[in-house]
């Protein structure tokens, strides 16, 4: 009867204008999706160009290599007797679309546009492209001569329509359309579409797997049917981690999962399942059929091919499977970790160096670092070829094979603990020793002789010497001193970064690391262009709650004991002078707010979208136990008017993992004035009024 139909979707690492490489990774992907048998491959959202290119799609050249590469793929060997699914920028009558481009045996037949676009937080879609506004209408789309020349077709089928097979019916949605609260796949459901396909490029965030694995077992729980989602995986050049998570999903459960994190390049599912089980599923449903007798019908391209074979009575079907989501420490360990990856192997750097101070944040960031070394190891001895050839050309060895995550991490990762006077003996025993734990290349230095050195010039030009306050100095020469210390600091980060290789024979140089958290950012606690100001951080958009957390983590799964000190020490920049050889300053103190309360207020901030006012009023009855109203209303006071005082520091901000809902980055995440009105006169009235 043919009823087992046998469909592959997968995750491809797919890197923003990177046509060669794209296309080599697609065809991989299509030649292991037909090797198992698949009649039917689908792949991520825009993966011909790469989902990243931002505002090089406004660029001709970019719409030009997207054909050159569809062309490339039509006349491939490997793409015969497969139905092909692809995503690439189609210019439609002078207007720019998202499109899946769908073809079979050197016939294209059907171009779908995006009908919803996907606009915020890190996404604008609607900048670059336009979305299909014609429900269930087709035009004809005049294919470049490049294409015509291949397919022998001078028209095709543009706009909202299904594809029609010998023996089943299938619709596309595109990422954002299965968020949308009118998804496509409703109405294509009641028309008899048994196969919804979604090509994503959805980033990781953490705690989101569940909400995007929910939505797509929901698609078919009320009406039936064979759900398959592609998505994007890695970094393909910019701040967002797309954490794969391909699956294939039948009448509400998951039949196929694929990995959220690897270092695979390509990832393939592939599920066969029976269309009778969608057919007899829908069948007791009355209301869906109700409601499908009077829907208006889409478009059906006819296709001359099945996706099942004839005699299929005795194939295996896929059976459902539980979901195995990550925990979030481990996703720390793993996304992270992933995405540093990705950026060392693609700038073609030799390795990381990071300021590592003895405190949970830097400490936090040499263990991803070190988890990356893990994951290079066991993809290495699973026999990932890739992962192996860009370990060897980082280390500059045809021969080496990364077996031991300590020894590869002392070849890529340098630390270095840059001391001062006003350090403790604590923190620099404390680097050291995590530094021999994970295998760093480490290095202690003393920076005292450049901080007098710059002091110095500072003297001799003014005539005056600053003093901290705790010798008699204002706030304003001790927050000077301060900077001072943390600026050299990133003076010579990038030093050692340059020349570390260089002095010990080996060729190269390294990546500098910067590891402030996402609180500490949103507070403005930090020194514009200190140790903060690296190239990438990868802890930026992580919350010092999930930190310590993560830390604790990383002792019982890494056995790193010296964590435990580090752990239990309390947060200190460490540049005030000490007091009898013990650090007097601390970061809370210094804030005026500890880390928990500053990742309230960045979640009420951002996410709740809480002006003053607005989280004075919630804060009063989420912490009434705690705290008076009047204690409430001076806390949010003081957040908002150091908030706004430092927002100019986010603009510097150094490019960090993005993988909070409550990150300030304003590169694109959180648009914001970066020079406010910090008395915020008329909102604090607003609050005075209520707390009276």
């Amino acid at each position: 009867m043919g009823r087992a139909v046998t469909v592959a979707t997968c995750a491809l690492n797919q890197w923003a204008l990177d046509f060669e490489g794209n296309l080599e990774r697609i065809l991989r992907s299509i030649d292991i999706a037909k090797s198992k048998g698949a009649r039917y491959r689908l792949g991520p959202e825009l993966e011909i160009c790469g989902y990243g290119c931002s505002d090089h799609y406004y660029e001709s050249d970019t719409l030009l290599h997207s054909f050159q590469v569809l062309e490339k793929l039509l006349v491939s060997p490997a793409t015969r007797d497969i139905i092909c699914d692809v995503g690439m920028p189609v210019l439609h009558r002078n207007v720019r679309y998202n499109c899946r481009v769908i073809f079979l045996n050197k016939k294209i037949l059907l171009i779908r546009p995006k009908i919803s676009l996907a606009n915020t937080g890190n996404y604008r879609e609607l900048r670059w492209f336009t979305p299909w506004s014609k429900a269930r209408q087709v035009e004809e789309y005049f294919l470049p001569r490049i294409i015509q020349e291949v397919t022998g077709q001078e028209t095709v089928p543009f706009g909202d329509a299904v594809l029609a097979t010998k023996d089943t019916c299938l619709g596309a949605e595109i990422c954002e359309e299965l968020w949308a609260p009118n998804s496509p796949h409703i109405d294509m459901g009641l028309d008899g579409v048994e196969v919804f396909t979604n090509s994503s490029g959805s980033h990781h965030v953490l705690r989101k797997a569940h909400a995007r694995v929910d939505l797509v077992n929901s698609a078919t729980a009320k009406n039936g049917g064979i759900y398959i989602l592609a998505n994007q995986k890695g970094c393909d050049g910019d701040r967002l981690y797309y954490d794969g998570c391909a699956m294939i999903s039948m009448n509400g459960e998951t039949v196929a999962q694929g990995s959220q994190f690897s270092l695979d390049d390509v990832e393939v599912l592939v599920a066969t399942l029976d269309l009778e089980d969608v057919r007899s599923y829908r069948a007791e449903i009355s209301s869906r059929n109700l409601a499908a007798s009077k829907v208006n019908p889409y478009p059906r391209v006819k296709v001359n091919f099945a996706l099942s074979c004839p005699d299929d009575v005795a194939v295996p079907t896929c059976m459902p499977i539980q979901w195995r989501h990550h925990s979030p420490e481990e996703e720390i360990s793993l996304g992270p970790a992933c995405w540093l990856w990705d950026y060392l192997r693609r700038s073609k750097q030799a390795g990381f160096l990071l300021p590592l101070s003895g405190g949970i944040d830097s400490s936090a960031t040499a263990c991803i670092v070190y988890s990356m070394c893990h994951q290079v190891c066991l993809a290495v001895k699973s026999g990932n070829a890739d992962v192996l050839a860009d370990a060897r050309r980082i280390v500059n060895d045809d021969t080496y094979i990364p077996e031991d995550p300590r020894e590869f991490c002392k070849r890529v990762f340098t630390t270095c603990y840059m001391a001062s006077e006003n350090s403790s003996q604590d923190t620099c025993n404390r680097a050291k020793l995590l530094a021999e734990q994970i295998g760093s290349y480490h290095i202690n230095l003393n920076i005292d002789a450049a901080v007098k050195a710059v002091v110095g010039i500072f003297s001799v030009v003014t005539g005056q010497t600053p003093r901290f306050s705790v010798y008699g100095g204002s706030s304003r020469e001790s927050l000077a001193l301060q900077n001072v210390q943390a600026r050299v600091r990133m003076v010579l980060a990038y030093l050692f970064a340059q020349l570390t290789l260089w002095a010990r024979g080996m060729p190269g140089g390294l990546l500098v690391l910067g590891s402030a958290n996402v609180d500490e950012s949103l507070r403005g606690y930090l020194t514009k262009y200190d140790c903060s100001s690296a190239d990438i951080n990868p802890i930026g958009g992580i919350s010092k709650t999930d930190l310590k957390n993560f830390i604790q983590y990383c002792i019982e799964n890494f056995q790193l004991t010296a964590l435990r000190s580090i752990m239990s020490a309390p947060p200190t920049a460490e540049l005030e002078p000490l007091v009898d050889g013990q650090v007097a300053q601390t970061d809370e103190a210094d804030m005026g707010m500890t880390y928990a309360e500053l990742s309230v207020y960045g979640k009420l901030r951002k996410i709740a979208k809480a002006g003053p006012y607005s989280m004075f009023c919630k804060l009063i009855n989420m912490w009434k136990e705690i705290c008076t109203p009047r204690e409430v209303a001076s806390k949010v006071k003081h957040f908002f008017r150091m908030y706004s005082v430092n927002r100019h520091k986010m603009t510097t901000l150094t490019p960090s993992y993005h993988a909070e809902n409550y990150s300030p980055d304003d590169n694109r995440f959180d648009l914001r004035p970066f020079l406010y009105n910090t008395s915020w006169s008329w909102q604090f009235r607003c609050i005075d009024k209520q707390v009276n």
